[in-house]
This record gives structure tokens, sequence and C-alpha cells, in this order.
């Protein structure tokens, strides 16, 4: 696996202007076609939707008023965000319509038969692991084999732990579980340990060190999260879609997140069941045969993987440089770049994840996350990425960067109303004190925000599957405390997500521990520590507000109370007892737990 230099993204602005070459070797398909209608009609209606709000927000703050940079920052901020909100309630529409009314350009695992498989699609299951709990590991990845030995595919499949764990203890832990598994799944079976002694690119360099070792022993390889779960049948599937689709180099399986008790991440998992089908199903409407990697659950055609998806450094120091972080969306536009097609396939059931157990651990996720899409942004002008995938590169990094350019659209209003207290400002309690163009912007702005939730209950009611989530009325009252609760932890993800982008563009180190992924509560001296600082920036604000201007406050509660209680929100959701109290009184209940699968249960 041979890396090829990046062009770097001023050259590749460059040759972006100048390089007159084409793909037309390459026959156009029907689902290319649709696609290029539907992203064109995508950025049609973000425009027109944003030209709409900036047309109210105009009206009702002209730039007569003493501070019109001030409103023209506010202004460009506002479309900005606005922008970003359409294109998330559009995608959600898309998957609504998509749900009720399958997409016939899409890839579905309806068209697999999995019986007649040739021997030579041999496929290596391979699980990247470092420093993880032993037990949780090694339980799911014995529910995984259990269930492919019984599907009756097990022959065509190998499986490998990959290790990049350093500390000896777990070392041995891992060696122990290894041992015990295998001689539970009998020696027909294959199970393999492989410890790396050079623990270089983390999981890139793990799978990629896989490649070069046993890589062209194998047609096919899924890779595997350490939290991953997959069925026999959903393994043997995705080979046969595979095998059905020969210039496919990646299919995605959409997971669904189950298995951990606390509060935190029972909202999280009831979230991605409800209203997250509708963004996936939307995605996969926008994207068709040039998708998302989100590097795990997937199932990969070696031989390109190994050809063309080696990934060469990001020259350059400071944070956005050096070895590639989010690498799997990197891997994704270069597959599509060697002629191969990646698909996101919502409707295969059978692959299952976990969610942090609590904010803190989230937000430690977030962390890395958020470098490794600022990372990827260099590579937004690299010759010969597909343009959806350039803009797969532009969201990633804005899924982060909007949060400091919402914090500043707080400061700015918040400027705005303590320098012009008499006119209308945008603020954050809707329709107190507001002209009637800022009512309208306001519930504009709201409904885009709500209704993916209230299409969610409607596909669900549609289909009639209310029943898997508790019946109608447990549905509602768990999608209002989803919403709830999404509400007070907004703000609290906003700075979070401010200070990875702060710490990513400068280089300044940022410590910012969790606790493990088992569900364990958060301590309250944790909590503190880690927002004391955000606690004291918080009352700061809202003490100088009440001096100059006591009824701006108001409008800062919604932004500045969850703040406040930052430490009790993570704590308090941190718990599993509460977890586990709503799951008894049916609050938040997901398929997965009113009808367990049985790969989860022995899981």
């Amino acid at each position: 696996m041979v890396p090829r230099p990046w062009t770097g993204f001023w050259q590749g602005l460059k040759l972006a202007f100048t390089d007159n070459s084409t793909d037309a070797d390459e026959p156009i398909q029907p689902w290319q076609h649709a696609a290029f209608r539907r992203r064109g009609m995508l950025i049609i209606i973000i425009a027109l939707s944003s030209a709409f709000a900036v047309d109210l927000l105009s009206y009702a703050q002209p730039f007569e008023y003493a501070h019109p940079v001030l409103h023209f920052i506010q202004l460009a901020l506002f479309v900005a965000l606005f922008g970003w909100v359409t294109a998330g309630f559009i995608t959600a529409l898309m998957g609504f319509r998509a749900l009720l009314h399958p997409d016939p350009h899409r890839l579905s695992s309806a068209d697999a038969n999995p019986d007649n498989l040739s021997a030579d699609a041999r496929t290596a299951v391979i699980m990247p692991i470092c420093n993880e709990p032993v037990g949780p590991v090694f339980a799911g990845l014995k529910a995984t084999c259990e269930s492919l030995a019984a599907s009756g595919h097990g022959a065509l499949f190998d499986v490998y732990v990959l290790s990049d764990t350093y500390d000896p203890d777990l070392q041995r832990e891992e060696m122990a579980a290894w041992r015990s598994l295998r001689e539970r799944l009998g020696g027909s079976f294959r199970l393999y340990y492989r410890r790396r002694q050079r623990r270089t690119r983390k999981k890139a360099g793990n799978v990629a060190d896989f490649c070069r070792r046993w890589g062209k022993n194998y047609r096919y390889m899924v890779v595997l999260d350490a939290d991953s779960v997959m069925t026999g049948n959903t393994l043997a599937k995705l080979v046969a879609m595979m095998e059905s689709n020969p210039k496919t180099g990646i299919i995605q399986t959409a997971p669904r997140a189950c298995g951990v008790t606390t509060f935190h991440a029972r909202i999280q998992q009831f979230a991605g069941r409800v209203a997250g089908s509708l963004f996936t199903a939307g995605m996969q409407f926008w994207q068709l045969g040039e998708s998302h990697y989100w590097g795990h659950n997937a199932i990969i055609r070696v031989e390109p993987f190994m050809k063309h998806c080696a990934l060469a450094r990001l020259p350059g120091n400071g944070g956005l440089s050096g070895e590639i972080l989010s690498h799997d969306f990197v891997e994704a536009a270069l597959m599509r770049r060697a002629g191969y097609y990646i698909w996101l396939v919502s409707d295969l059931d059978g692959s299952y994840e976990q969610q942090p157990a609590n904010l803190m651990e989230e937000l430690q996720r977030d962390r890395r996350w958020c470098q490794g899409n600022l990372m990827n942004f260099r590579l937004i002008a690299e010759p010969g990425f597909q343009a959806v995938h350039r803009g797969m590169i532009f969201t990633g990094a804005m899924a982060y960067v909007s949060a400091p350019l919402w914090l500043g659209f707080v400061a700015v209003s918040l400027a705005l109303r303590l320098l012009e207290p008499n006119i209308p400002v945008v603020t954050f309690l809707p329709w107190l004190g507001m002209s009637s163009s800022m009512e309208m912007l306001w519930t504009f702005t709201l409904s885009l925000l709500f209704m993916p939730r209230v299409l969610a209950v409607i596909a669900i009611l549609k289909q009639e599957e209310q029943a898997a989530f508790g019946g109608t009325a447990a549905l509602m009252k768990s999608v209002l405390l989803e919403a709830l609760l999404s509400a007070l932890q907004a703000p609290i993800r906003m700075v979070a997500h401010t200070l990875f982008v702060v710490t990513a563009l400068t280089g300044l180190r940022l410590e910012w521990k969790s606790p493990t992924r088992e569900a364990r509560s958060v301590p309250w001296r944790d909590a503190f520590d880690r927002f004391t600082p955000v606690i004291a920036a918080t009352s700061l604000a809202l003490l100088v507000t009440l001096c100059y201007h006591p009824r701006a406050v108001l409008w800062l509660l919604p932004v500045g109370l969850p703040l406040l209680l930052a430490p009790h929100i993570t704590v308090i959701t941190s718990q599993p007892r509460w977890g586990r109290l709503l799951r008894r009184q049916r609050w938040l209940l997901i398929p997965e737990e009113c009808s367990v699968p049985a790969v989860l249960a022995r899981a």
C-alpha cells in the first residue's frame, strides 16, 4: 500500500481551473442522473430558503442603525447557520419520502441472495482495538462469531482481532480471552489474534498493516469497531451484494445503536432510531453510489482498497498536519476516484454499535472527530475527488465549525442588544417583544429544527411500527423528552466544539479525559473540574449583561442556564439507574429493547 502524495489545497484549486481531463470513459449510470438532479434541487432549496430568511432579517433590522458592521456580521452568521439547518431539514424530508416510497435507484439488501455464494468470495472480518475493556469487546465478538457459524456461511469468513494495546495487563487479558473464545468456537472456526509491535497511524495504520500482510488472501474485508456486533446473515448478505455489484468498492451499513443503559446513551440511541433513520435514508437519497463510509460495520473490496486508498501524511506542522485521523471519509473519496462506487444501505438489519455512555465520553469522541474533519478540509480541492465527496468533506468540517459560528452569533446579538436596546434584535426567547417579521423568522427556523422529529413520528405511525417503540403514547412522550434534553445539551456541545475547533486550528493542547465505555456514572468532582471554567465565563457574561441591560438576561437564559447546570446535566444523564427506570416506565424504548435480537442477547 503505497500512498500517493497529496496535491495540496492551492495546487488543487489551480488544477481545477486548468486540468481539462474528464472521466468520459466511465458510462453514466441511471442513478448518477438521478443523483445530479437531486443534489441540484437540494442546493436550490437551500439557496431560496436562506434568501427568504435573509430578507426577513434585513427587513426587521435595516442597516441604518448605529452599528451597521455588527448587523452585517450577524446577518452573515445567520445565513451560514440557517443554510446548515435547512440542509438538515431537507435531508430529513427526503428521508421521510424514501422510507414511505422506496427509491428505485438505491442499493437494497432485499436483492441480496447469500445462498449461492462462491467459495472464492473469501472475506476477513477484522476488529482493530486499542486498550479497550476486554470483557465487552470479546463478548460482542463472540456473539458475532457464533451467529456467523450458525448462519451456515462460516467457511467463507476468517476473523482477526488486530490489537494496538500497549497496557501489559490488558494485553494478557486479550490473549486469554482470545484463547478462550477460540476453544469455545472449536477448531473449525478460524479466529486470529495479532498485536502490532510498531503502533503507527492508529486505526488506519492497523488496517493497512493487515492488508499488507494478509490482504491478498481475501476478496473482501468487513471492518468492525470494538463495540460492533453483526449477525452472520448480515455479513453473508454484504458479501452477496458485493458479488452482485463488481464496481462497488464499499458498502456501508446503517448500524443501530443499542446496549448501554445510561440515561444519556438511551436518549442518543432513541434519537438515532427515530429521527436518525430519516437522516440516514435522506443521505442515501442524495448520495446514492457516492455515499459515506463511516469506518466500521462496512464491507470493502480489498484489492482496490490496497491499490488506491493508502493515506499519505498531510505536510506541515501544527494540529492540521500529520497522519489523517478521520480516515474513513478520505478512503471513500479515494475509492470513488478510482472508479468504484460507495453505497449506504439503510434497510439491512443485524448491524449494531454502542453509543457513548455519557456526555463527557461523547465529547471526547467529538474532539477526535473535530480535529480529523478539519484536517480533511485541506483535501477538499484534491484532484479527482467527486463533487459529492468534496461536499462531505465540507459538511464534516461544518458539523464542528457551526459551533463557533453559533457562539459568534450569540455574542454579536448580545452586543447589539446592549448597544442598541430599543431595536428588534435576533434573540433567544422567541416572540418576546419581537416584530411580526422577526416572529415569522423564528417560527420558520424552529419549525425546520423540530420538524424532523414530527416527520419521524409520522413515518413510524404510517408504517404501523409504533408498537416496537412501546406504543403511540410512549413514542410521543419519548420524542418530547429527547427534544428537551437535546435543547439542554446543545449549548454545552456548542462551547465544547468551539474549544475543539480553536485548539485544532491553533495547535494548543486541551486534555479532555473521559470515563471508559462502560455504563458508569460520571463522578461529581470530574464533572465540576471539567465545566468550572465554562460556568465561570457564563456567570461573568450574565453578570455584565445584568449590569448594562437587565432585560437582555432573559434572552440569554436558554443558552446560559444549561451551561451553568452542565455538571448536573452530565452527572444525572450518566447514571444507569435513571436509564433503567425510564425503560421500566416505557420511556425511550427502541425495537431492540422491546424484542431483543438473539445476537445482542448473546453479546
